[in-house]
């Protein structure tokens, strides 16, 4: 893979706030407004230890993607730290699943977006306010990466704030008899709960997806991935505990929008529409992040030829992958219009889980010289990974290896017609 450190269009403009803010931007949203209700259902009262078993295997895997990216700062993040450390088709594979796992990212968010939209504007169809929102998100990608930082910083220290006040105020309500029984379905449930909480983590490697936009990436790109990371699980403990001792595990996992229903507990009907435009708002920012993820994966693919070379073209006023944005767009609107949210939620993190198993291959095989951990974290990273995959949904392992299929059959395709080696 060709060095493109000093790749000329892209633009450096993201310093350590804005590259912490799109990591917390990319995992505080769906998981946290819409998946706690999923993962209430399965685990009980006791999902506060999914939260604590999903945020340790994320740190395992940031370990590995923090030094990786400082290794090699440059855009694509695993795929490039693949493609030069295990080989060319195992980069291939992971920049493949990512877009593939992204892609039912975007809907889920999107679909997340609509759930809590309509307790506001309950006459607007789900699905129709999720393309809106969607098409708007990828509008703004497309004008540039400035516009769409500004963005993203203004969304997430909003989504914060709300959080801090759904905390705070529940506090007022909070019932410990709701946390009986505990575990209802045992260590299988906690671990079953792990497997799908750990959708909400998979954003904390964006910002390495974007090395070429980032200022000194070598610091910049591990400094923000712990700092998200950390900000983001404490947030994600605080408001699963609150919301269980307000509503309980029931409530919670036979609803869509879990969060507004269990502050709608208190007998306030004005907390209920704060916190479903803060989950609004939340999911608004983890789709800006997914597309400007995804869009700079397949640009980095398609500058080495693994995708179209269309998708590596660079817009000549924005100065954006507008090419990549819109094509990985068509995709995730297809996806969104066609899937269902458990589902979405399970394929994407079977895909995600997989590619974090890559990526802790690849920080196993780091030089010696530049290795910040020691060899065993990858290590760990890599089985905790793969073990997690188990506990996922049968549905979600036939769809997610088709889409590997699919991705081994295309890179055969372009391994012969193009002539590179695996």
């Amino acid at each position: 893979m060709p060095d493109r450190r000093d790749s000329p269009g892209l633009q450096r403009a993201v310093g350590l706030f804005g590259a912490t803010a799109l990591g917390i931007g990319a995992i505080i949203g769906s998981g946290i407004f819409i998946v706690t209700g999923i993962v209430a259902g399965i685990a009980g009262p006791a999902m506060f230890f999914s939260i604590i078993i999903a945020g340790a295997i994320a740190a395992f895997s940031a370990m590995s993607v923090a030094e990786l990216s400082a290794f090699l700062p440059e855009e694509g993040g695993t795929y490039a730290y693949a493609y030069q450390l295990i080989s060319p088709f195992a980069g291939f594979m992971a920049g493949w699943i990512w877009i593939f796992s992204n892609i039912f990212v975007g809907a889920a968010v999107s679909l997340g977006f609509a759930q809590y939209g309509i307790v506001i504007f309950p006459e607007v169809p789900l699905k129709v306010l999720a393309l809106l929102v969607c098409v708007v998100f990828l509008a703004i990608n497309y004008i540039g990466i400035r516009e769409s930082m500004l963005l993203n910083n203004v969304l997430v220290i909003i989504k914060v704030l709300i959080l801090i006040f759904f905390i705070v105020f529940c506090l007022l309500f909070f019932r410990t008899e709701n946390f009986l029984p505990l575990a209802p379905e045992g260590s299988t449930g906690i671990l079953g709960g792990a497997a799908l909480i750990f959708f909400a983590y998979t954003g904390f490697a964006r910002v390495s997806l974007m090395a070429e936009e980032v200022k000194e990436p070598e610091h910049t790109i591990p400094r923000s991935i712990f700092l998200a990371l950390g900000i983001s699980t404490v947030l994600y403990l605080l408001v699963s505990i609150v919301a269980v001792g307000i509503a309980g595990a029931p409530t919670l996992a036979h609803s869509a929008s879990p969060l507004a229903d269990a502050i709608g507990n208190t007998g306030y009907p004005a907390s209920i529409l704060v916190v479903s435009a803060g989950a609004m708002i939340a999911t608004a920012s983890v789709l800006l992040t997914t597309i400007l993820g995804i869009s700079r994966i397949v640009f980095s693919m398609a500058r080495s030829r693994d995708l179209p070379a269309v998708f590596g073209r660079i817009h000549p006023r924005f100065r954006t992958p507008h090419f990549a944005i819109a094509g990985t767009g068509a995709a995730m609107i297809g996806a969104l219009l066609l899937a269902d949210l458990a589902l979405v939620v399970a394929v994407s993190t079977f895909a995600m889980l997989f590619f974090y198993l890559i990526a802790n291959i690849a920080a196993f095989r780091l030089p010696e010289d530049h290795r910040l951990y020691p060899r065993w974290v990858p290590m760990v990273g890599a089985l905790s990974c793969a073990g997690l995959i188990v506990f996922l949904s049968r549905d979600a392992w036939i769809i997610g290896c088709t889409g590997l299929l699919i991705g081994i059959v295309w890179f055969l395709f372009r391994k012969k017609t193009c002539g590179y080696t695996a």
